[in-house]
């Protein structure tokens, strides 16, 4: 492929080549080609040009395939606009002649094709400068056109596009014949060819007047001609059309030019009337519509309606958003018309209804919620309610008007019920989209929101009913706070209309829809709610039979409640279950005999509320099983069952019911049946087996004999079937921009799809994903759909032996029916079938013996062969299921050998394209067939079907499963690889584009064999480099394609490619494509692809590649916008803002949450990377977002009193204002957005974090700003942090306020510390005081909600504790704040809000406390630091004496200001803890926590509480262990005793009766009390600290316990109870051992510091004590104090010793592994390498040493003698590894400690103590013998510091008694060291040799004192 590389054709290499081969190096040429000339010289293309038009021009005789013609038009045209044009004319008349020649054979077809593409090229690149020979061209192709088949119609429309679009107004002679000619094509039978009719209609009306004034009516009466049986791209193409024509009609301005062609302007009325005669009418046009009507004739064909619906989206996306605002109100009347009783024909059946419902939503959604700004959105609202409002009042007039003539009028009250659903569901979905920002628009009186929607639960349409309550349950969703509210009200309204049939409905819809909500609402509702819900419910339920005129409606209402109330969860229901079961239990027949006698006594009526009783009691029962699984106990269970049976026998009997009361039980029947088998498919099979039988046999009978004659493939099939195939079916099977609308033409001319009233009970369900409105199915549909799922679960649980029998029926059942009813029963049988297949093979189940396999085999051929491609489509899904359930390799290869039969024989499309679709989906569940001849035969008959050209069906079929075969084989493929690709390469190049469904199925090979080579395609052997040559050919013709999902399919292939071969794909070009396709705004709408697969897998591509390259991305993409070319217009200015803002932007626009997800993670990468070097323009980026939403405040915050006047004014100028876009990139982006930025701002603070110190160092980044101005730091940009902090912090929305004091908190946390230059002693911080406090200000309003507060606690206690700010009357402003809210925890549960549940007012009141918290604790640590920094000064005299009162200041200040309100925070802390402590308990002791909650939790919200127990309990603990610590424990609050509280203070007296216990506790009980609330939480907590425990509670909890110790009462506590002191050091060890963490570790070891000091204070005390009462005595009759007693045994487990030692050697072997003797023999340590330990391992060992020196004080003499070895051991192995010569001479931190160790080990009073005397002694001897011994081992002394080991000889000598070092040998080894160190020859290399000699000198004489001591 290299040798097609060249400017000229290679035809030597090219004549070498195979037919095939030569065609794909022509397409290579080509393609190198459309590169090279843009960038080859003009004198270069001149000297080339004629041989280059000779080679080209020949080509087209080739027959050249569709991507091939394309190219060589191309390059045509590049070359002739780029060299001279004096040939162009040969070449234009060669291709007249070309496409002249009578030749009509199919060979010569595409050269004929090739020439009109290449007309098209040259025109459209060359223009007017070909003059006027376009008349006979034009006039040329036209003629052609006459005979032309499909192709050829297609091609010339395009071609004709491109001339119109080169030439422009210059070819206004051929506007008419071209027009005359599309508009045949319009409605040709071919949807290619009317897709390009479109295009070329679109591009003509750029510049002929008369279709947009003159002949405007016929365009429009053509457009919906069009739209008749069309597809869904042409929906797409002809609604663009027809949306722009209308669109410039209106907006023309008149011209001179144009009033020559008799001009009329037309108003925005006329317009839209046009549009909406489409809507009301459909094509039959404007004339023979009163004809029609006279005829009767059916209703407007559903494509032209939907069609009609797409072209109004466009038309008013391309007036534009400004237009829409300003023109919303005559907008709004016009749609809302369509479904208003002014067109009964539109909505004479309920299906028409709802399908023009769904349209009307459809516009005003994609208009409203995809166009609008919030401000607008907001105006828009208004609107929509003053239409509401103004229903409301036509309703009223007609119900309460009672005279007779005009009771007519009631026809308007169900008249006004579809425009009113509309509008209410527009209301829901835009205050749902604008969240909390829609609060001022619900607290405007003026416009009453809410009262207008309260008001129409009345109406008497259930519909309209059931909307108004989904609207109310949006409104609850997006202001949580109004829920409470809603509800209270809705009950309210409830109860005291009960006798209103109407009222009892709306109201009940209204309460189960708000209850619906309630999960959505993260703070939720008044525990007690559920209660009330409950007894409203039953008394419903027990009232329905008093009143025969409102008993139906109560039942339903009461058990809709019920079903509603369960969705709160087990909390909740658990309360209300008895009642429930209770109602559960009565409302069926208790025997069979009792359902006799209803059967012989009721009448129609009272069936009819029975049966709907029992719905709706299976419904409640289905919903408790689904929400509250944790209290389907076996009891609970136990009490369900009784009325099972009894319900099923019902079912049996309906029939029977049916026929003795007529027809009007048909629909409650129905329904029963729906609810009966839902609920048993949500039971455990086993607790229905008795039943099994008649539950079965009446699944049969709905599967095989139907109520209906509705084909129900569409809903029922899809889920069967794999997501894959589904894409072998069309795009309405797929997601699309336009799924809403487009649902109704895929389920038939019988039903339009789901809604509302079709099932009440789906209102408090959640919605499916991507709708944003509950849609159940009518009765008769879902009553199927639920009858296909039971029998998959049933079927899967019946003995085998009944299976057979089962299945004979189902096939006798279908073989009986005839006709349209076969695929009917059909249909349903194989859905059923196939979902027990899903569930036998989840469960790995067996199918049953070879009879059942026959028969279900027989069942699924049936099936295969369908005429239904979407059944087909689930027949092969259903027969490898199948395969994969029956498992057994032969009759797999069986099931694999009739599809080959098959596919050999049969010549017809279905048995073809469904056997071969089997043969991959086998595949797919047994990818192990695994044998090769297998594959060879299915590849072998695969590649012969792909490339049966007289059917695409069977091609694009055949291609789907050989690319699942490629995909699934694995490597057993790699031998196909090199011909399958050679075939989709020809077919790629061949295939015509008309054929999409071929094009995709290639795609999807494409795809799977770039994974199946994977990271081969790396590699650079020939073969490898030819394939990879290969799948980029392919990429690259996919991309050429004009049809959307084959772009798709493109660009996911070279993604592919870019991850296994990134070197081989050309970034820049990708990019390029990919913006191109996302930033485009000359296509439709404001989203930039009107394709959403392909906007999702440009982002999916897009995502991929910033992951690796994100500034090489970036680059491209703005340098794309550089190159000005004419054909890409982006919409949003990228030179500015970048990619990245591009992609902020389109964030903003989309509606697709998961390419929300995708863009935001593209985003967040590009962030990661490339945050930092781009600092500056990040964070303009965000800025710019949030402060376009600055403006939105000041609307809609107005003063209140200006209200009344302003309110009108501000409307009009919100609709009116022309605001101006050029100065903000972002113009009002949505709040959604906005928390993404702000998201965004704490990312890049994370980010510059780890870039360097610089970034938070002023006077660092002022200096290296000054040497290189590029650089930039975060520091310099504070004011930017804090402005959009502050403007996040005070928005409406409180997702953005919460983001906002994130952001904040973050900021003050980072910035706290850095110092202003300008000022010293000041910090940069200082200046945005006021800043933070107007940020944090509003957070502590009453009607802000509580986690907003709790979030702005935290800030307020970062602030105070930052020492920002060390002014008392600055700190008082933030500080207020706190106090503020401590007066609301005093208030107490009483004064608690009822709009929320009870657990936020737990997460406020903690968030409060431990606000408090952290300030007192960094107020007594730095009152600690000041009285440090105070005994420092004594030392360094006057120069920090400033400094020092600085510190001073502050600290007292924030002292002063905690001291105020400690008594109070004590006691609650306390409260808090108590709380904690009971919260923690394990479940078995829940029986002991109080019945009524504890202080700031209630019982029933125990669950929720607990999280915020966990988040704040840690710095709650550590100030209650300070405040303790520094009253000493002395201090009682006199109220203690009288135990003020809401309950007992501790634990401990939780099981005592309250008679038994004292009423007034001693100071001492309290205190105790206190100690062990304190230590046992710490305990429990770092006993087992959970894995995600954060760093910072353990520190907490370490630093409580230091507090508590640090007071000599506690200590006497543990110093007295030796098992308590032993756990605790087990605890700590354990801590130690399970937390790598430095910090953790040091200050685990000083709380093990304090804990040997408390048992030395208490071995000291008992001596003491000891001694003075035995004062006489002889001190030989004392006993010994400490352990080890007079054995010297300690005991594991029991001996503080013991578990001291263990925690010190576990520390000191992980920091230095030589000491352990064990390791020392292993080659991984090797003795005598120095290890230099890091800082925190010198800090750690350090601190283990100092331990180690003080065990000996708490032990007897004996004990001490047991433990001095290994103390030895350890101290003198520290000094022997850390011994060593440093550089700067400095002496180690571990050195130092050993011998300061050593030292106090020495001077022990137990080494003279009389019992342990001599052993001491001979220890010592023996360790400093191994001191000594040091100097002897060669290799270790050239690194070893002698003067560290002489300084611990000296301590040896001066500490110890003589007796140790004065045996004679051991006094020669010590002075022998010292002289040989004195002589040493270079003793000034030592720095601190000065001072050693010295010493020496001082040591030589004691030693010398020594000796002649010892010789007396």
């Amino acid at each position: 492929m290299e040798l097609a590389h060249s400017l000229l054709l290679n035809e030597e290499a090219y004549n070498q080549l195979g037919e095939f081969q030569k065609a794909e190096f022509i397409f290579e040429w080509l393609q190198f080609l459309e590169k090279l000339l843009p960038v080859t010289s003009r004198a270069d293309i001149r000297e080339n040009q004629k041989k280059l038009v000779e080679q080209l021009t020949s080509l087209l005789n080739n027959s050249p395939g569709p991507p091939t013609r394309r190219l060589i038009a191309k390059n045509l045209a590049v070359l002739y606009s780029t060299g001279d044009t004096f040939s162009v004319y040969q070449t234009i008349d060669k291709c007249n002649e070309l496409i002249r020649s009578k030749d009509d054979s199919p060979s010569y077809l595409p050269t004929k094709l090739a020439a009109v593409v290449c007309l098209g090229y040259l025109y459209k690149k060359l223009g007017r400068i070909l003059g006027n020979s376009f008349t006979d061209t034009v006039g040329n192709v036209l003629k052609a056109m006459k005979n032309a088949e499909s192709q050829g119609r297609y091609e010339i429309m395009l071609s004709l596009q491109n001339i119109l679009n080169g030439l422009g107004a210059a070819a206004v002679p051929c506007h008419r014949d071209i027009y005359k000619a599309a508009r045949s094509c319009l409605t040709d039978r071919s949807m290619a060819v009317r897709c390009a009719a479109a295009k070329c209609l679109l591009e003509l009306q750029n510049e002929a007047v008369f279709m947009w004034s003159t002949d405007l009516d016929s365009v429009v009466t053509l457009c919906f001609k069009s739209f008749e049986g069309s597809s869904y791209d042409v929906r797409l193409a002809v609604s663009k059309l027809l949306g722009t024509v209308l669109a410039r009609a209106l907006t023309s301005k008149q011209t001179t030019a144009s009033s020559r062609h008799n001009f009329r302007r037309i108003s925005l009325e006329e317009a839209m009337q046009l549009l909406g005669t489409g809507f009301l009418r459909g094509s039959c046009g404007f004339l023979r519509a009163s004809g029609d009507i006279l005829k009767g004739t059916s209703s407007v064909s559903r494509d032209v309606r939907v069609g009609v619906t797409q072209a109004y989206v466009v038309f008013v996306s391309t007036l534009g958003a400004q237009w829409l605002e300003r023109n919303f109100s005559a907008f709004l009347s016009h749609i809302l018309y369509l479904v208003s009783q002014s067109h009964p024909k539109a909505i004479q059946s309920q299906m028409d209804a709802i399908g023009c419902r769904r349209c009307v939503s459809f516009i005003l959604r994609a208009t409203v919620g995809g166009l609008l700004g919030e401000k607008a959105q907001i105006a828009a609202a208004k609107e929509i309610c003053q239409a509401i409002w103004k229903l409301k009042k036509v309703v009223d007039a007609a119900v309460s008007d009672s005279n007779l003539e005009t009771r007519i009028s009631t026809a308007d009250v169900t008249a006004s019920q579809h425009v009113l659903v509309c509008a209410l569901q527009e209301l829901g979905s835009l205050i749902h989209g604008l969240g909390t920002t829609a609060a001022p628009l619900l607290q405007d009186s003026t416009t009453g929101v809410l009262e207008a929607v309260i008001s129409v639960i009345l109406h008497p349409s259930i519909s309209v009913r059931l909307t108004a309550a989904w609207c109310l349950r949006c409104i609850a969703v997006a202001l949580p706070s109004y829920v409470s509210l809603l509800l209270d009200r809705c009950i309210e309204r409830l109860s005291t209309l009960k006798s209103s049939p109407e009222a009892v409905t709306g109201y009940s819809f209204a309460v189960a829809a708000l209850l619906g909500a309630v999960k959505h609402c993260p703070l939720g509702i008044p525990h007690g709610k559920g209660k009330v819900i409950m007894t409203v419910a039953e008394d419903l339920l027990c009232s329905a039979s008093q009143n025969s005129r409102i008993s139906l409606q109560r039942t339903q209402a009461g058990w809709l409640l019920i079903a509603a109330l369960m969705r709160l969860g087990p909390a909740v229901v658990q309360h209300s279950l008895p009642r429930m079961l209770l109602l559960w239990k009565v409302i069926f027949p208790s025997s069979p005999k009792d359902l006799e006698t209803e059967k012989t006594r009721g009448d129609s009526f009272t069936w009819q509320v029975t049966l709907e009783g029992r719905a709706g009691a299976l419904c409640a029962i289905k919903s408790f099983v689904s929400h509250c699984a944790g209290l389907l106990t076996d009891e609970v269970v136990q009490r369900l069952l009784p009325p099972l049976p009894s319900a099923v026998d019902l079912l049996t009997q309906l029939s029977s019911i049916n026929k003795s009361h007529g027809n009007s039980l048909k629909t409650p029947s129905t329904v029963y049946r729906h609810k009966l088998y839902e609920l048993l498919a949500v039971l455990p099979p086993k607790t229905y087996e008795g039943s099994f039988w008649a539950v079965l046999k009446e699944l049969v009978a709905d599967l095989t004999v139907p109520d209906s004659q509705i084909d129900t493939s569409t809903f029922l099939l899809p889920p069967l079937c794999h997501e894959n195939d589904l894409l072998l079916l069309g795009p309405l099977l797929q997601e699309t921009d336009h799924r809403f609308i487009e649902e109704q033409l895929l389920l038939g001319n019988s039903i339009a799809g789901g809604s509302l009233e079709y099932d009440p009970y789906s209102i408090y369900e959640e919605v499916a994903k991507g709708d944003s409105v509950p849609k159940p199915l009518p009765p008769v549909l879902s009553v199927i759909s639920a009858a296909t799922r039971l029998f998959g679960v049933m079927f899967s649980h019946v003995a085998e032996s009944h299976r057979l029998q089962v299945l004979e029926q189902l096939l006798n059942s279908i073989k009986q029916t005839k006709g349209s009813r076969q695929q009917i029963v059909q249909l349903n049988v194989v859905s059923a079938f196939s979902t027990s297949l899903k569930h036998l093979a989840n469960c790995k189940g067996s199918l049953g013996p070879e009879e059942v396999r026959r028969s279900a085999l027989t069942l699924v051929m049936g099936a295969l062969e369908s005429s239904n491609p979407l059944l087909r489509c689930a027949a092969a899904e259903c027969l490898a299921r199948l395969a994969q359930v029956v498992s057994d390799s032969a009759f797999t290869a069986g099931l694999a050998q009739v599809s080959f039969d098959k596919l050999k024989s049969a010549r017809d499309v279905v048995s073809r394209t469904g056997h071969s679709l089997a043969l991959g989906c086998l595949y797919r569940y047994l990818g192990g067939i695994g044998s090769t001849q297998h594959l060879n035969a299915c590849v072998g008959i695969l590649y012969t079907l792909s490339q049966d050209s007289t059917s695409p069906d069977v091609q694009a079929w055949a291609l789907h499963s050989l690319s699942l075969i490629v995909d699934l084989a694995g490597p057993l493929y790699h031998v196909h690889v090199e011909p399958t690709l050679s075939l989709i390469l020809m077919l790629l190049l061949t295939v015509p584009p008309a054929y999409v469904e071929v094009h995709q199925s290639l795609g999807r090979c494409l795809n799977a064999l770039i994974t199946t080579l994977g990271p081969e395609l790396q590699g650079s052997s020939t073969t490898v480099s030819a394939l990879r040559t290969s799948c980029l050919l392919g990429c690259a013709v996919m991309q050429d394609n004009p049809d959307c999902l084959v772009q798709a399919q493109a660009i996911s292939c070279l993604q592919q490619l870019h991850m296994f071969a990134p070197r081989h794909v050309n970034l820049s070009s990708l990019v390029s494509c990919l913006c191109e396709i996302l930033l485009d705004n000359s296509v439709l709408v404001n989203l930039c692809s009107s394709y959403l697969l392909l906007r999702r897998a440009v982002v999916a591509c897009l995502r991929q590649l910033v992951q690796r390259e994100a500034a090489e991305v970036s680059e491209y993409a703005v340098a794309l916008v550089k190159e000005n070319r004419e054909d890409f217009t982006p919409d949003v200015n990228i030179r500015e803002i970048g990619l990245e803002g591009a992609l902020l932007s389109l964030l903003d626009k989309e509606l697709d949450q998961r390419l929300c997800q995708d863009i935001k993670e593209t985003l967040t990468h590009m962030l990661t990377s490339m945050a930092v070097e781009k600092l500056s323009f990040w964070l303009k980026l965000c800025k710019d977002v949030l402060a376009a939403s600055a403006d939105f405040n000041t609307v809609v915050s107005i003063d209140t009193t200006q209200e009344e006047e302003t309110a009108k004014v501000d409307d009009a100028s919100i609709l009116t204002s022309d605001s101006d876009e050029r100065f903000h990139p972002f113009s009002n982006p949505r709040w959604s957005t906005r928390v993404f930025a702000a998201e965004c701002v704490c990312k890049i603070i994370s980010q510059c974090e780890n870039a360097g110190s610089a970034h938070f160092d002023i006077t660092l980044a002022q200096e290296r700003k000054q040497r290189d101005s590029r650089d930039d730091f975060l520091v310099l940009h504070l004011a930017d942090l804090i402005r959009m902090a502050f403007m996040a912090a005070t928005d409406h929305s409180d997702q953005l306020r919460l983001s906002g004091l994130q952001t904040l908190q973050i900021v003050v946390r980072k910035f706290a510390a850095v110092p202003e230059p300008e000022f010293p002693g000041h910090v940069i911080l200082e200046q945005y005081q006021a800043n933070v406090g107007a940020a944090l200000r509003p957070a502590f309003a009453p009607e802000t909600p509580p986690d907003v507060t709790a979030k702005a606690c935290q800030v307020c206690s970062a602030w105070i504790a930052s020492g920002v700010v060390s002014d008392l009357n600055d700190l008082r402003r933030v500080h207020q704040l706190l106090v503020s809210s401590l007066l609301k925890v005093q208030a107490g549960k009483e004064a608690q809000s009822q709009q929320y549940n009870e657990s936020t007012s737990t997460m406020e009141i903690l968030a409060v406390l431990k606000a408090w918290a952290e300030v007192y604790i960094v107020a007594v640590e730095k009152q600690k630091n000041r009285s440090d920094a105070h005994n420092h000064c004594f030392k360094i005299g006057n120069s920090a004496e400033e400094n020092y009162r600085d510190i001073t200041s502050s600290a007292s200040v924030l002292l002063d200001l905690v001291q105020a309100d400690l008594g109070t925070l004590s006691r609650l802390w306390l409260a808090a803890l108590q709380d904690f402590a009971l919260l923690t308990l394990p479940s078995e002791y829940a029986s002991q926590l109080p019945a009524e909650g504890g202080t700031f939790y209630t019982a029933e919200t125990i669950e929720n509480a607990r999280p915020h127990y966990y988040n704040s309990w840690a710095l709650i603990l550590y100030a209650t262990a300070l405040w303790l610590a520094s009253t000493g424990f002395i201090v009682v609050d006199p109220d203690e005793g009288v135990t003020n509280l809401s309950r007992p203070v501790t634990p401990t007296t939780m099981c005592q009766d309250s008679s038994t216990r004292p009423l007034v506790k001693s100071p001492e009980d309290v205190n105790t009390d206190r100690f062990h609330l304190i230590l046992g939480i710490s305990v429990e907590f770092l006993c087992s600290p959970r894995s995600d425990a954060a760093m910072e509670n353990i520190i907490a909890c370490l630093r409580a316990l230091q507090a508590l110790f640090d007071v000599p009462w506690t200590r006497s506590k543990i110093g007295g109870d030796q098992d308590l002191g032993v756990e605790l050091l087990n605890v700590l060890h354990r801590l130690i051992l399970t937390r790598e963490s430095p910090d953790i570790q040091l200050a685990a070891l000083e709380v093990v510091q304090l804990i040997l000091f408390a048992a030395q204070e208490h071995v000291k005390e008992k001596r003491r004590s000891a001694e003075v009462d035995d004062g006489a005595a002889e001190k030989e009759t004392l006993p010994e104090f400490g352990e080890g007693k007079d054995t010297g045994g300690l005991v594991p487990g029991k001996s503080l010793v013991f578990a001291t030692l263990e925690l010190c050697v576990c520390i000191l072997v992980r920091q230095l592994p030589q000491l352990n003797p064990k390791l020392t023999c292993s080659p991984a340590v090797q003795s005598g390498k120095h290890l230099l330990l890091s800082e925190d391992g010198s800090r750690l060992v350090a601190a283990a040493l100092v331990i180690l020196s003080d065990v000996p004080a708490i032990c007897s003499p004996e004990g001490s003698i047991s433990v001095l070895p290994t103390i030895l051991y350890l101290i003198i192995g520290v000094l022997k590894e850390t011994a060593v010569k440093l550089q700067d001479g400095q002496l180690p931190l571990a050195v130092a400690a050993s011998l300061q160790a050593l030292k106090g080990l020495l001077s022990s009073p137990m080494a003279r103590a009389e019992k342990s005397r001599t052993a001491w002694t001979d220890l010592l001897r023996s360790a400093l013998v191994t001191v000594l011994d040091c100097w002897d081992q060669d290799e270790l002394l050239q690194e070893c510091d002698e003067v560290s080991l002489l300084t611990a000889i000296t301590v040896f000598i001066m500490s110890t008694s003589p007796e140790v070092t004065t045996i004679e040998c051991l006094q020669k080894h010590c002075i022998e060291k010292f002289k040989i160190t004195l002589d040493s020859k270079d003793p000034l290399h030592h720095p601190l040799w000065e001072n050693c000699r010295k010493q020496k000198k001082q040591n030589l004489k004691m030693l010398l004192n020594f000796r002649s001591f010892r010789k007396e």
